[in-house]
Parts: structure tokens; C-alpha cells; sequence
């Protein structure tokens, strides 16, 4: 949790210089960047993350070469892995988590480093569908997470959605 909390603050802190010296240690390759400097950050007292995301709230920084789509996607994702690892319930704005799963479908660069699913994805809470094949029907937070190469995520919300029909 700590990685990932780390990681959200990293875009809207780290200046162009940084992400240079970060893109040379990782030599070029962005996954590993990015993981990297998470780590780093990570080593940090837990006041000085939780500090850190404070400071970002209402920020329109992006990480270099992203726009707010990117951020809005890793904030609602990223949001979910540490409510889901805690046992928590955290709340997904239909709306922002549309514009997500269309960010992440649309998704060249950067790559994604997952498959998108190989079925016809329909929310069942907003309008919003996409694919072809078997239909996967629920909340568009679990699907967001589905096109984010997190299964057993989903099926923690699509569990608390059949509960609550």
C-alpha cells in the first residue's frame, strides 16, 4: 500500500529533471520507472506519503507526457487496490470511472501491459459498453478494474452488486 500510495504522488510532484534522472536509472523503460520510483518513495515515513498526497489534492499537474485522463484513471484504480487490500469499500464515481475504462480501451501509448478482455463489457449503472463476444454485464468500476488487468478485484464488485439486486 505504501508503493501505491507513493506512486500517486509521484506525477503531480516529480519535475521534468526528475523524470529524466528516473528514465536514465531505469534505462528507458517506463514500467520499470515507474516502479522504481514508487519504491523509493515509498522508503519515506508514512507522515511524509500521507503528506505528500495532501499536498496534490486539487493539483492540475500531470505527470510529464500524460494528460488528467491518466491521472483520473490511476487515482480511481490505484484508490481501489488499497480500499480492496484494506478490506474497505471506496465509492467510484460512475462518471469518472466511464471516462477511465474509455481512457484505458483507447490505450497506445503508454502501452498497456495487460490484454484487454475478450468479451462485450456492459455497464450495468452508466451507459457504457465496448467489445465483442460473451457479455460481461456490472458496475463500471468493476469493469474498469477488469480492463486494468485486475480480475479479483472485479469480483468484489460484481459480488457486491449481484447482492445488491
Amino acid at each position: 500500500m505504501r508503493d501505491v500510495a507513493a506512486h500517486l504522488t509521484i506525477g503531480a510532484r516529480y519535475p521534468l529533471t526528475a523524470v529524466l534522472r528516473e528514465a536514465a536509472r531505469a534505462r528507458g523503460n517506463f514500467d520499470r520507472m515507474i516502479h522504481d520510483s514508487a519504491l523509493r518513495e515509498a522508503r519515506l515515513p508514512v507522515a511524509d506519503i500521507v503528506a505528500n498526497l495532501r499536498s496534490i489534492v486539487g493539483s492540475r499537474r500531470t505527470a510529464v507526457m500524460t494528460t488528467p485522463r491518466e491521472s483520473l484513471l490511476d487515482v480511481l484504480v490505484h484508490g481501489q487496490d488499497i480500499a480492496l487490500a484494506l478490506g474497505r469499500t471506496r465509492e467510484v464515481p460512475p462518471e469518472g470511472a466511464r471516462d477511465a475504462a474509455d481512457r484505458v480501451w483507447t490505450m497506445r501509448i503508454p502501452p498497456r501491459p495487460w490484454p484487454l478482455p475478450s468479451s462485450r463489457l456492459v455497464a450495468t449503472d452508466i451507459d457504457w459498453s465496448r467489445g465483442a463476444g460473451e457479455e460481461v454485464r456490472g458496475p463500471i468500476a468493476a469493469l474498469l478494474l477488469l480492463l486494468t488487468g485486475r480480475p479479483e478485484a472485479a469480483r468484489v464488485w460484481f459480488e457486491r452488486a449481484g447482492a445488491e439486486q
